[in-house]
């Protein structure tokens, strides 16, 4: 098998204990060729200090997923900031597996999509791989992803975009994700096989409508083709939209189930149990609808939305006993119909 070098990026805000598991178990992985991108979208916390603990082996880290491993530390940072200005050392090229991490310093909260171009744009000045991968850092990894999404990768030119198969972390061996789809008319992103326990019914490889930004793996020539993605969605349907471009390219997603990571579903964002979450995903919906729907979808869209926008905030007030997602869904509502997407 051939390793072409991947560049791997992950989005620190706030998290620091999800970030070090989840580098503590890519640092872990039986893949040779890669580095790691770290990109802190302006954490308020002691984020910083806390990775850098970590690295230096000062930080042991816990998890069920893994034995902490003491004697791959300490691992070096070379730090920047999002101008790629170099703080303290030169950057190096040569070696950076398992022993290097580059951290980005952002000065402001990027969101999702920004805060990975960032990553993005550093691996294709310094690194120029034939992948790059979108980690979240609330994932564990098992030992054997990344050869088996780049496996499948090489072997087809059709492809684009490859996702494993995701699991709840919470319950290691309940699926979360087997690929995903489009609910056109809802215009919701679904996780197939999701809360179905693993019997092995999920396990051929498959073309999908599009991958997780949990964990996505993209080819390097396929961002050539499409671009960066596209910043204004801010958090959600970022991935969505992102791989949609890429179809119109020409290019495939593929999930392959052979590939293993597990997730802390919603840690950041918090779906829409939390103001941030709600407000995104009614924002964002609208502003990927009239980007991508068709006429009839859209229709029923809009109609389903003026129920909706009756009863939903209600409701989802009330079941999480949270008086801020009603401000938060009307919000969302007001800026994705007058935002320009």
């Amino acid at each position: 098998m051939n390793y072409p070098h991947v560049s791997i990026i992950i989005i620190n805000w706030n998290r620091w204990k999800d970030t070090i598991e989840c580098l503590e178990s890519l640092f872990q992985i039986n893949y040779p060729n890669f580095d790691v991108i770290l990109v802190d979208n302006a954490s308020e916390d002691d984020s910083l200090e806390k990775i850098r603990d970590y690295c230096s082996g000062h930080l042991p880290v816990e998890s069920s997923f893994f034995n902490y491993n003491p004697y791959n530390k300490p691992i070096t940072v070379y730090e920047y900031n999002e101008t790629f200005k170099k703080d303290k050392r030169p950057l190096k090229t040569e070696n950076l597996t398992k022993k290097h991490i580059n951290l980005i310093k952002n000065g402001e909260n990027r969101g999702f999509p920004g805060g990975n171009n960032v990553g993005i744009k550093f691996a294709l000045e310094f690194f120029d791989p034939e992948y790059i991968l979108l980690l979240n850092n609330d994932t564990v990894v098992d030992e054997n992803f990344l050869g088996e999404l780049i496996k499948n990768g090489d072997s087809r030119d059709d492809v684009g975009i490859l996702g494993p198969k995701i699991y709840f972390y919470d319950e290691p061996q309940t699926i979360w994700s087997a690929g995903c789809k489009i609910s056109w008319k809802l215009s919701r992103g679904i996780q197939i096989g999701t809360n179905e326990a693993d019997k092995g019914q999920y396990d051929e490889i498959g073309e999908v409508e599009y991958v997780s930004g949990s964990v996505f793996l993209i080819k390097n020539e396929t961002i050539k083709r499409i671009g960066l993605m596209d910043e204004n969605y801010f958090l959600y349907f970022e991935e969505s939209d992102w791989t949609l471009r890429a179809n119109q390219e020409g290019f495939k997603s593929l999930y392959i189930p052979t590939s293993h990571i597990w997730h802390k579903v919603s840690r950041s964002g918090g779906g829409i149990s939390n103001p941030i979450g709600l407000y995104y995903i009614t924002r964002n919906r609208w502003i990927f609808m009239r980007k991508w729907a068709g006429k009839e979808d859209y229709y029923f869209f809009l109609i389903f939305q003026i129920f909706a926008a009756i009863i939903l905030p209600l409701f989802l007030s009330l079941f999480y006993h949270n008086s801020n997602l009603f401000t938060a869904y009307y919000e969302g509502l007001y800026n994705g119909i007058v935002t320009n997407g």
